[in-house]
C-alpha cells in the first residue's frame, strides 16, 4: 500500500500512514473544524489496508489534544483494531503523552480499557520527545 500523508495544521495533527512498514503516526492536537472530514482519507486508508492485507498494523500516538470529535475518530479506529486483533490479526497502540499532560495520559488509559491488544502508554520528558 502507498503511504498516506497528511501535513499538520495549526488545528490538526501530522498523519503519516506507512503501509510498508504497517504504522500509522499521528502527532500534534486534533481538533479540527470538521474532523470526519479531515480524517476521511485515514479512515479510507485504514480500511483498505485491514482488507486488503493481513500484515501487522500499529498506531503511534504523539497527540496533545483531541477535541470530541475526534475523540469519536479514534474510538471508531481502536474498535476496528480490536475487531482486527478478534480475528487473529497483530494489531497494537503506543501512545506517547507528555509527561506534564496528565489529562492526555487518562485519555489513553480510557481508551485502552476497551481493548485487549497490546496498548503501551508512555510518558516522554519534554526535552526527550521524539
Amino acid at each position: 500500500m502507498e503511504t498516506l500523508t497528511i501535513p499538520p495544521t495549526q488545528s490538526s495533527p501530522a498523519i503519516v500512514a506507512d503501509g510498508e512498514r504497517g504504522v500509522i503516526e499521528m502527532r500534534g492536537d486534533s481538533y479540527p473544524e470538521n474532523s470526519y472530514a479531515f480524517f476521511e482519507p485515514l479512515v479510507a486508508w485504514f480500511q483498505a489496508y485491514l482488507a486488503e492485507t493481513d500484515l501487522p498494523l500499529r498506531l503511534e500516538l504523539h497527540l496533545l489534544y483531541l477535541n470530541t470529535s475526534s475523540v469519536k475518530i479514534m474510538m471508531d479506529l481502536l474498535d476496528a483494531l480490536e475487531d482486527a486483533h478478534q480475528t487473529g490479526r497483530e494489531v497494537a497502540v503506543k501512545w506517547f503523552y507528555d509527561a506534564e499532560n496528565e489529562r492526555i495520559a487518562e485519555l489513553a488509559n480510557e481508551f485502552k480499557e476497551d481493548c485487549s491488544f497490546p496498548f503501551d502508554i508512555l510518558a516522554v520528558e519534554a526535552d526527550a520527545r521524539p
